[in-house]
């Protein structure tokens, strides 16, 4: 194996970022605090909403905007098995189930054309991921819910910086949408997640359910210049985000246009690089949407899908790190169900035939062009 290995991916932090942890660690407050309210608002201003709601992970997001639509114990929620497992999981908190549609063989998306089938009475919220930063078909889905009378909430994990139809995802294409801070993602504070939503009095519950449903919030204690006691009204979570984690988010939101920018001309590099090979897909960018390159993840076409993993470790030896492409919530042992079986074709193939390649902020030309000859090289004599 090479001594120097290309990463998947790689966080951007710099001075800016070391600053803003500085100054927060000299300040004293580094729980919940007014960093996380000062990034809650540029946040919002960026993507266009009127509110976001900064907690402790996508998936806790995921589980307070479910259970904010009101998803409870029995119902149904229709989203895509081509997810990573936290889109179905956040469902199966609220003792709802997932229900699975297939994608679009094209954008991996959830395929609009597939979920009145899949609406029962039980229905009652349609969960639309934005794969890997591409946003889904929202006109579409929420045509769907007004006639069908469903909530539709996005799993925008992936999507930060990404545009449907003129406006960011985060912006009201629906009652909510959840962002994900991972290390994997382009903005990211080590762990953390958003919520943005138009409406101010759903914010406000988020606001406490992430806090154990506190009526009074920390700072509005400590400020106080009476004594001011709290209440618990409803059950609630500590899904919290500390101000470090706000003050890194902040520094990552200045950078983020930029990142996104080198990310999108990395992209255009290995789309032209590989768009003449026969046995690679490569991913598509549909009129009206921005693609943010969170991942870039092509498909090993036909019979050469099943030299995948082959391929994969052929690319590791050569020091260069790629991922199976998206999952297949379906396969995994907590959602395995002959009702499955064959009923997502696409979704297996995609799940099946992905791979992702190296990209991220600091990716040099040299080390792209590496990997693409790699690439070309080994799909030319890999044996089928």
């Amino acid at each position: 194996m090479s001594e120097k290995i290309i990463p998947v991916t790689r966080p951007s932090f710099g001075s800016l970022e070391e600053s803003a942890v500085m100054d927060t660690l000299r300040s004293g407050w580094v729980a919940q605090g007014p960093r996380v309210a000062q990034f809650e608002a540029k946040f919002a201003e960026y993507v266009g909403a009127t509110e976001a709601v900064a907690v402790s992970s996508c998936t806790t997001a995921l589980h307070l905007g479910l259970l904010a639509a009101g998803v409870g114990r029995g119902d149904e929620v229709i989203c895509p098995s081509l997810s990573f497992i936290a889109t179905a999981n956040a469902i199966a908190y609220l003792g709802a189930i997932p229900v699975f549609v297939d994608v679009d063989e094209r954008t991996h998306n959830m395929d609009p054309s597939l979920i009145e089938d899949a609406i029962t009475p039980r229905t009652r919220a349609i969960l639309a991921v934005h794969q890997i930063g591409l946003p889904a078909e929202m006109d579409s889905l929420n045509g769907i819910a007004r006639r069908r009378n469903l909530t539709v909430v996005e799993d925008a994990a992936c999507s930060i910086g990404s545009v449907y139809r003129g406006h960011r995802i985060g912006h009201p294409h629906s009652m909510l949408a959840c962002f994900s801070f991972h290390p994997r993602k382009i903005l990211t504070t080590g762990e953390g997640g958003m919520i943005t939503t138009a409406d101010a009095e759903l914010a406000g519950r988020l606001r406490r359910l992430r806090q154990h449903a506190m009526s009074v919030s920390d700072v509005v204690r400590h400020s106080a210049a009476k004594v001011t006691a709290e209440s618990y009204d409803e059950v609630g979570y500590n899904y919290r985000m500390t101000d470090l984690q706000a003050a890194v988010g902040i520094a990552q939101l200045q950078r983020l246009e930029g990142m996104i920018e080198r990310r999108r001309e990395l992209a255009r590099r290995y789309s032209e690089a590989l768009a003449d090979l026969p046995e690679v897909a490569i991913p598509a960018e549909p009129e009206g949407c921005r693609h943010n390159y969170q991942s870039y993840m092509i498909r090993i076409n036909g019979a050469r899908a099943a030299e995948r993993d082959t391929v994969m470790q052929a690319l590791l030896d050569r020091g260069i790190s790629t991922r199976r492409g998206i999952m297949a919530i379906h396969r995994e042992i907590p959602y395995r169900s002959e009702k499955w079986e064959r009923a997502l074709p696409v979704t297996d193939r995609v799940s099946e035939s992905g791979l992702i390649l190296p990209l991220y902020h600091e990716m040099t030309f040299e080390d792209q062009d590496h990997v693409i000859g790699s690439l070309r090289e080994l799909l030319r004599t890999v044996a089928v």
